[in-house]
């Protein structure tokens, strides 16, 4: 795999990541709700004007034009599992900036994701 490939691969995850760290955060911000039909025009409101979700959403736009790029350029039995980097970045990420817990048994799975990765992208 080339060097333009897999950086489009690794931005197109990370971007991917981002969006779920942030849209995490704007739902923090609006709190818990239920799922009702009283509360699709409050929420909605409220979740379409949180700034945090409206940057997740242009990162999860983005990480898609740079999925498109990379599929264009590598297999999709290579660049799929790619995505797996995302429950890395994210299991840290959430530990780290929101707090969420870290075990064992997350280790151990970031452990395999990064050997199953490293596997499959010598492939």
């Amino acid at each position: 795999m080339s060097l333009v490939s897999f950086t489009l691969i690794l931005a197109g995850v990370l971007l991917n990541a981002v969006a779920q760290l942030l849209m995490k955060a704007g739902t923090q911000v609006v709190g818990a709700f239920a799922f009702s039909a009283a509360n699709i025009v409050p929420i909605g409101w409220k979740l379409l004007t949180q700034p945090t979700i409206l940057t997740a959403l242009g990162c999860y736009g983005l990480s898609v034009v740079l999925w498109i790029l990379a599929l264009s350029r590598v297999p999709v039995s290579i660049a799929y599992p790619m995505l797996s980097l995302g429950y890395v970045v994210n299991a840290l990420a959430a530990w780290w900036w929101l707090g969420e817990p870290l075990n064992p048994t997350k280790i151990a799975g970031i452990s395999l994701i990064l050997i199953g990765v490293g596997v499959v992208s010598r492939a």
